[in-house]
């Protein structure tokens, strides 16, 4: 009771928001608002294995299934979540992102026989700055919902490149193309991997990770992202 008053004291003077709308939560209400949890747009392609999101890849690299749990809209609630996430510290927008999507990873049985999540690595330099990967944030919050290993270790970016924001998708993969390198391979040696990232666009940067990780004998490689561009 006496930290209750202590916390709703404090809410007086540094009020706790919504992430996704702004919003003033309430007492048992935990980063994102009961309204906007309701909102959020879901994509339900977890569990279908011939999707739009399936479909940019056809032909080009063999993923076994790809996924996002919310389509992202400028000026939209996800968006607002993923700046939080990337530009203002907010690593508990990530770990919602990251809960959200694991529950739907673990009801598939498209992604639920899968053995490690692959953060898309940030350059060193890149993450420094930032303090930290949005991507590993994501994964941590779908480790906590279906009990996956995240191996960090294996998948590394070895260019710095410019951000891929404002630029199309042939820019996008010359910006990528051959970024990424391996350490220990053998370790994902016929294992199912579940590549992660915050907003899959043209795809650009999955094709060069999952091109990379096609050098492991056997690999299966699936992926998942928080959100999908809706055009």
């Amino acid at each position: 009771m006496k930290i209750t008053f202590i916390n709703d004291f404090i809410g007086l003077f540094y009020p706790r928001v919504c992430l996704a709308c702004g919003e003033v939560l309430m007492s048992y209400e935990e980063t994102v608002c009961t309204t906007c949890r309701y909102l959020l747009p879901k994509t339900r392609y977890e569990s279908l294995s011939d999707n739009p999101l399936s479909r940019m890849f056809r032909g080009q690299v063999p993923f076994k299934a790809v996924t996002s749990e919310f389509f992202f809209s400028k000026d939209g609630k996800v968006q607002s979540l993923m700046h939080n996430l990337k530009y203002k510290g907010e690593t508990d927008a990530g770990l919602f992102l990251g809960q959200e999507l694991g529950k739907s990873l673990h009801q598939s049985p498209l992604f639920n026989d899968a053995d490690y999540l692959i953060p898309i690595p940030l350059h060193p330099k890149k993450e420094k700055t930032r303090g930290y990967n949005q991507s590993r944030v994501i994964a941590e919050g779908i480790a906590k919902e279906t009990g996956l290993d995240i191996a960090d270790e294996c998948l590394f970016r070895k260019v710095y490149t410019e951000t891929q924001t404002h630029k199309g998708r042939d820019e996008r993969l010359k910006n990528v193309n051959g970024v990424f390198g391996l350490h220990n391979p053998d370790s994902l040696k016929g294992k199912h991997v579940i590549l992660i990232d915050d907003v899959l666009t043209t795809g650009a940067t999955m094709l060069s990770a999952g091109a990379t990780l096609f050098n492991i004998p056997d690999i299966v490689i699936s992926i998942a992202t928080a959100a999908c561009a809706t055009n």
